[in-house]
C-alpha cells in the first residue's frame, strides 16, 4: 500500500458510498490538480518543493513566468521552460486520467474534467472534453498575429536553445498558459461555474485548493446543493465541507477502475 492508503476495511466502506454517489449522480463534474500529475512524475509546479519555489540561476521563477517578462526577455523564459515544459510528452497519463476517460466512455462524466494542469495528459488519456484552468503547453499562439501552433511545432525549436517565431509575420511565439499577471481565460471559467453549479457530485482530484481563483469553484457545488468529494494526500481547507475525503488517488483510482469494469 501506498504512503497514504488507507485500512482495507475503512476504505472499502467508504469506496462503496463513493461508487454509489458515482452511478447515482445525474452530473459529475471534476477537478484536478497537480497531485494527478505527480503521480505520471512530473515534478510539482506549486508544491511546498515545487519547481515555481526554487530559484532558477538565481532568478524568482514567479518573476521569469510573469507576462511583463515574458515580454521584455523570452529568450531566458525559453531558457527555464526547456527544462520545465518542453519535455511533457516524456510522460504518460496514469490511473486517474485513463478511468476518468473511462467513466466519460460510460456515460457517468457528460461534463467534463476543468484541470489545473498544463501538462496535456488529460488529453492523451483519450479524455474529451478538458477544460483547462490555467491553460495548456499542448498549443501556443503568435504574440503579434495570434497564429495557433501546436506543442510539437515548437518544441523542437525550444530544445535548440531559440526563442520560437511565427513563420508568418515573425512574431514571438508564447504557450498558450496563463502567467502571472494574465487573467484566467474567460470562457472556460465561464463554463467552469455552470458546471460547478449544476454538479450534484464534483470530484476534486489531487489540489491543495490554494490557487485562485480556480480553487474557489469547487465550493459552488455545495453551496447549490450538491456533494464534494475530495482526494488529495494532505488535508485542504474545504474537507469540512466534503462528503468523503481520502489520501491516495492510486487506492481510489484502482478501485474505481475495476468498479466500472463491472457496469
Amino acid at each position: 500500500m501506498g504512503e497514504f492508503s488507507e485500512n482495507s476495511e475503512i476504505f472499502e466502506r467508504k469506496f462503496t458510498t463513493l461508487f454509489q454517489m458515482v452511478t447515482n449522480a445525474r452530473s459529475i463534474a471534476v477537478f484536478t490538480g497537480a497531485g494527478v500529475s505527480t503521480m505520471s512524475g512530473i515534478p510539482d509546479f506549486r508544491g511546498k518543493h515545487g519547481v515555481y519555489n526554487s530559484p532558477w540561476k538565481g532568478m524568482s521563477v514567479e518573476e521569469i513566468i510573469s507576462i511583463d517578462f515574458f515580454r521584455r526577455d523570452p529568450e531566458i523564459f525559453y531558457k527555464w521552460a526547456e527544462e520545465v515544459w518542453y519535455h511533457l510528452e516524456e510522460y504518460r497519463p496514469n490511473i486517474v486520467h485513463t478511468t476518468l476517460k473511462k467513466m466519460e466512455d460510460k456515460g457517468f462524466l457528460k461534463t467534463g474534467v476543468f484541470t489545473q494542469n498544463i501538462d496535456f495528459l488529460h488529453e492523451r488519456a483519450g479524455s474529451k472534453k478538458v477544460y483547462n484552468l490555467h491553460g495548456t503547453a499542448l498549443r501556443s499562439y503568435c504574440t503579434s498575429c495570434r497564429k495557433i501552433f501546436k506543442y510539437e511545432e515548437v518544441a523542437p525549436t525550444v530544445r535548440l536553445g531559440q526563442v520560437p517565431k511565427c513563420d508568418r509575420c515573425g512574431g514571438v511565439i508564447k504557450p498558450d498558459i496563463v502567467f502571472y499577471g494574465e487573467s484566467l481565460p474567460s470562457d472556460v471559467l465561464d463554463l467552469a461555474e455552470i458546471a460547478f453549479k449544476k454538479a450534484d457530485l464534483t470530484l476534486i482530484l489531487g489540489s491543495s485548493l490554494t490557487v485562485y481563483p480556480a480553487a474557489s469553484l469547487p465550493r459552488l457545488t455545495n453551496y447549490y446543493g450538491g456533494k464534494t468529494v475530495i482526494v488529495n494526500a494532505q488535508p485542504t481547507d474545504q474537507d469540512e465541507s466534503a462528503a468523503l475525503c481520502f489520501r491516495d488517488l492510486e487506492q481510489v483510482f484502482s478501485a474505481l477502475d475495476k468498479a466500472l469494469d463491472t457496469l
